[in-house]
């Protein structure tokens, strides 16, 4: 079994997933938007380049989104992203470009659990932590 997170966006769903997949040098695996489906038709002018379904993987992980109509669109809250690096180097890469025009929460640095740990919410409102077990962890 595979676990995964569905991400719901307000209408940018394309630049967030385009953003990550340079941020975790990840593949966009697929995407399509609401205008490609056989729904078209009934779908407003101003919505039909929306994202209904976008896959992203990377690391032998994944991630999929889509653009949430305006009536359902909710910000996120109560959880994060979490990332796990394989060296620090690695996470404070990653942690640099998640956090790039986004808050960070935690700055990213050693703790008594990790040798990097960092929090952030990220340019589209998405909480993200990046870890990097110690040395003898790993």
């Amino acid at each position: 079994m595979q676990v995964s997170a569905y991400l719901n966006y307000p209408g940018t769903c394309e630049e967030a997933f385009k953003f990550y997949e340079k941020a975790l040098g990840g593949k966009l695996e697929s995407t399509f938007t609401f205008g490609d489906t056989p729904a078209a038709g009934d779908v407003p002018s101003d919505w039909k380049n929306k994202i209904m379904h976008a896959r992203l993987t990377f690391n032998g992980s994944e991630i999929m989104g889509s653009d949430a109509p305006p009536d359902r669109y909710t910000p996120a809250g109560g959880f994060s992203m979490s990332v796990q690096a394989g060296s620090p180097e690695e996470a404070e890469r990653f942690f640099r470009a998640l956090s790039s025009g986004g808050k960070v929460t935690m700055p990213i640095q050693p703790t008594f659990w990790a040798a990097r740990f960092g929090m952030l919410v990220d340019r589209f409102g998405i909480p993200w932590m990046v870890n990097c077990d110690p040395p003898a962890a790993q």
